[in-house]
């Protein structure tokens, strides 16, 4: 391929966006990347929310620092793509404009929604008999989740009729980019699945369940593939972001769809796990699947013909980021803003880091395997798989006075590994998991967080080059595809070679094997605390 082919890639998370410049030949190349925050507004009642705004600003910054960055011209720019978190809520007028701050997959107030729409009657799983073999039935999957999009888009039908009345459009996050971008109403067929509304036999929505939740099909978008271009950048908005106007616009996809396809997981049976802001295990299988009790199901996904089977955790690089704030930082008195060199002595010798995680990962790694009997729960905003419980709470386990805040941290990372080993022990229940697992997301920049996977796996990890940009290498490849430069999503995996390798050590994994089963009790142990301390009154 003669003339490379340069997109840009938007991947929306949680805390902020990841602006990429690639140059697409017979690989797929970084040529530069920039990232800005933006806001996640907890409110008390369990709501979590994000205001459009701040991620248009955030991207218009991205993009001209990345472009500035660069030697490539912005009409050299032949694609813009994403990959965005999904089940959020973004409502908006007949203009794009939203008519109240997006609702995160995070939010969980539709406690009463969720109730008087589904878990009535007889149950199972927390969901009425009947409406869940419907739901199955149509979609391959069930809203039986307080932060499902449905029950999100009842909430502010139920609270904020007035919003509600100017609703014209019901979208995701990168929809709503998409939107304002092109001023196309669209939704990508794997968004449109993870709002639960999606005919899987049908490819197309299902009216009949949106009847089953009372959604008004007024409000759904124009379904579209991930691959497929939907519109070109308007004149006002090229202007803002620093790009040419006409630039071509595809759909992109969810990040539980596209991180895989960037980790080239993209084959049956390959297994992908990612650790960002959340973290999940996704293995591709070609039928749909589904665990009701375990609330694990497999999502449509960008390649066409393939699903993934899919576990999530709501929280998990995040609990490190946590850990970093409320006990790294008091650590003997080692503040950045006061230190810009942290010096920890390894084998004799000095090592000065300008990286807190750098540093906590070096301490960490002096720290015995099983961090000295300390278990911690990555449970720090509920947790939803293999059990679903907005009340659930993150805790130290087993902490005595020779427990030091060291140990502390790695428990930390040990807790991450040790509730992914037990959503992917719950997926093997109903698919074969791959051998070697592709570890992706900002998790895997630490070799140390590699190898405490790979001996609480018993399995060999593999990870990738810039695993925290991996999002956004999926999204580049939905353009390759849209521009014929690829047959399809399933040509990426030759794209994709491990970098890194790390094999199991047997005898921390005994020790991991004992903390572990200690791990899976304590949730049915403490199940009733959690109701009493953060219950509804």
């Amino acid at each position: 391929m003669s003339q490379p082919l340069y997109t840009i890639s938007y991947d929306v998370g949680t805390t902020g966006v990841k602006t990429c410049l690639f140059a697409i030949t017979d690989k797929i190349e970084l040529l530069a990347a920039a990232s800005e925050g933006y806001n996640l507004y907890v409110l008390e009642d369990g709501g979590a929310e994000q205001d459009p705004d701040e991620w248009w600003a955030a991207m218009c910054k991205s993009t001209r620092t990345v472009m500035g960055q660069s030697s490539i011209t912005k009409e050299q720019v032949a694609g813009i793509s994403f990959c965005s978190q999904m089940q959020g809520l973004v409502l908006v007028d007949k203009e794009g404009n939203a008519v109240r701050r997006a609702m995160s997959y995070m939010d969980q107030r539709a406690r009463a929604e969720l109730k008087a729409g589904i878990a009535h009657g007889p149950q199972i799983a927390g969901a009425n008999v009947f409406k869940l073999l419907k739901a199955l039935s149509a979609t391959g999957a069930v809203a039986c989740s307080v932060k499902d999009p449905v029950w999100k888009y009842k909430w502010v039908e139920a609270h904020e009729p007035e919003n509600f009345k100017r609703v014209h459009k019901w979208l995701d996050v990168k929809e709503y980019l998409i939107g304002r971008m092109t001023g196309e109403f669209v939704m990508t067929q794997d968004s449109a699945f993870a709002s639960l509304l999606y005919d899987i036999h049908k490819n197309d929505w299902s009216y009949s369940i949106c009847k089953l939740y009372g959604v008004n099909t007024d409000h759904l978008a124009k379904l579209v593939k991930c691959t497929d271009k939907v519109g070109e950048l308007r004149e006002k908005q090229a202007e803002e972001l620093g790009l040419a106007a006409g630039t071509a616009v595809y759909g992109g996809g969810g990040d539980a769809s596209l991180i895989g396809v960037g980790a080239g997981a993209v084959d049956l049976g390959d297994t992908h796990i990612y650790s960002g802001t959340s973290g999940w295990v996704s293995t591709v299988v070609d039928k749909s699947v589904v665990d009701a009790n375990a609330m694990i199901a497999a999502t449509l996904g960008a390649r066409d013909g393939y699903y993934n089977y899919f576990a999530e955790l709501e929280t998990a690089a995040k609990c490190v980021e946590w850990v970093k704030d409320h006990l790294a930082l008091d650590e003997i008195g080692i503040y950045l803003e006061k230190n810009k060199e942290l010096r920890h002595k390894h084998q004799d010798r000095e090592v000065i880091y300008t990286n807190l995680y750098d540093y906590m990962m070096a301490v960490v790694n002096t720290v015995p395997a099983g961090s000295n009997g300390v278990i911690f729960t990555p449970w720090l905003h509920g947790n939803r798989c293999p059990f679903e419980d907005p009340n659930a709470r993150g805790m130290f386990f087993n902490i005595s006075l020779e427990t030091g805040k060291s140990e502390m941290i790695r428990a930390v990372v040990e807790g991450v590994c040790f509730h992914l080993r037990w959503m992917l022990e719950t997926e093997e229940k109903k698919v074969k998991s791959s051998d070697v697992i592709r570890f992706v997301g900002g998790g895997a920049l630490s070799d140390v967080t590699c190898q405490i996977m790979a001996d609480c796996l018993g399995k060999t990890i593999e990870t990738v080059d810039s695993p925290q940009n991996i999002g956004a290498v999926g999204a580049a490849a939905t353009i390759a595809v849209g521009q014929g430069l690829i047959r399809d999503l399933g040509e990426v995996k030759r794209l994709i070679p491990a970098a890194k390798v790390f094999k199991p050590n047997l005898d921390n994994k005994k020790i991991y094997d004992r903390n572990y089963k200690v791990y899976t009790n304590l949730y049915k142990a403490n199940k009733e605390n959690f109701a009493i301390l953060n219950g509804e009154a």
